[in-house]
């Protein structure tokens, strides 16, 4: 049975919800709006992975692609299956733990100017894929996006820790990130001045954020990350409701706000420190997708799987644009996504 409801006899209409009930003790409320957005981001990032696996220097037509994919062979396997799909895939993956992510630390913060880059998580994976480099510690390519999370997540502890003073202020918790990371950002260009010409321009390549070369040996330890976040993912949905409310409202209606914004700042600390292991610092898609999402949806709160369908959307339209915007000259996507979210900085900097 499906009943509708108005929050209130003021509040527009796109506020209106539906009261799903499957089972008579069980009520589920559906925010109609945001399922029909979620529904058309769904449509819209299938149709843009589908254009990413025909587009390049070489088309490839969507059947081909479909008869490729079914079969696991043909004269374009090489081509669709083991370059461009798992490419496409990881960007995918790597859109929506980024837009996850952005969308947990503003509502924390209560910041749409807060994102993990703020707080310092893609410094401190910086940092730490430059030390393992500088000294030698990482023998394997292969390891380096375990250095870069665990980077990351020391980042985000340390910026916590510090800007703990008798319970987590926003404000300071970002001015703290904002001043780790300014100091992690020193350290890289320092090693960066003083290093070899080789090893530099490793690590500038990898600072700049890019799809090229990456695939299901990248994809398939986020995918784990982001199916073992799920649990959590659930219960941050509910959790940022009151928070949106104030602090002060929140702990009247019985939540523990502290808890609470601690369990929201680690779930996405670690999406965002496993997206920047499997691709590098890809910056602006945590800051502009749940921004995006909540205005294509029109709700009090950030939503979560609007949220992350945004950010796949973004991620993987940018990675297409960034392989055919200037053939064959490939842009990394990092830098694209970049020169696009400064103008939306700018934009949001300027208003109220």
């Amino acid at each position: 049975m499906t009943d509708t409801a108005r929050l209130s006899p003021a509040e527009p209409a796109h506020r209106q919800v539906s009261v799903l009930r499957p089972h008579p003790r069980v009520s589920l409320l559906l925010h109609r709006r945001s399922a029909a957005v979620a529904l058309a981001l769904v449509l819209l990032l299938g149709v843009v992975m589908l254009v990413s696996a025909c587009v390049g220097q070489a088309y490839v037509s969507p059947g081909e692609v479909w008869h490729t994919l079914r079969t696991g062979s043909g004269p374009h396997e090489l081509v669709v299956g083991e370059l461009r799909v798992p490419r496409i895939v990881l960007g995918a993956l790597v859109g929506g733990a980024l837009g996850v992510a952005g969308a947990l630390v503003q509502a924390v913060t209560r910041n749409p100017l807060a994102s993990p880059d703020v707080i310092g998580v893609g410094h401190g994976a910086a940092a730490a894929t430059v030390f393992a480099l500088a000294t030698g510690a990482v023998s394997s390519p292969g390891a380096l996006p375990a250095v870069s999370v665990a980077g990351g997540l020391a980042a985000a502890a340390l910026v916590y820790v510090l800007a703990w003073r008798h319970g987590m202020q926003p404000s300071r918790f970002v001015l703290t990130g904002v001043g780790i990371g300014v100091a992690l950002g020193a350290v890289v260009q320092l090693y960066l001045t003083d290093s070899e010409l080789e090893a530099a321009e490793q690590v500038k390549l990898w600072l700049t954020g890019s799809l090229n070369g990456r695939g299901w040996e990248q994809a398939g330890p986020l995918a784990v990350v982001c199916l073992l976040c799920l649990p959590g993912l659930v219960w941050a949905s509910r959790a940022v409701r009151p928070l949106g409310l104030g602090p002060e409202t929140a702990a009247s209606l019985g939540v523990r706000v502290d808890r609470a914004r601690l369990g929201l700042t680690v779930l996405g600390v670690v999406l965002a420190a496993t997206a920047t292991g499997a691709a590098g610092p890809i910056g602006f898609v945590a800051l502009t997708a749940p921004q995006l999402a909540r205005r294509l949806t029109r709700t009090p709160q950030l939503p979560l799987l609007s949220s992350a369908l945004t950010g796949a959307v973004i991620l993987v339209g940018a990675d297409l644009a960034a392989r055919t915007l200037l053939p064959p000259l490939e842009i990394p996507v990092g830098a694209l996504t970049s020169l696009v979210g400064g103008p939306y900085l700018l934009w949001l900097l300027g208003r109220r």
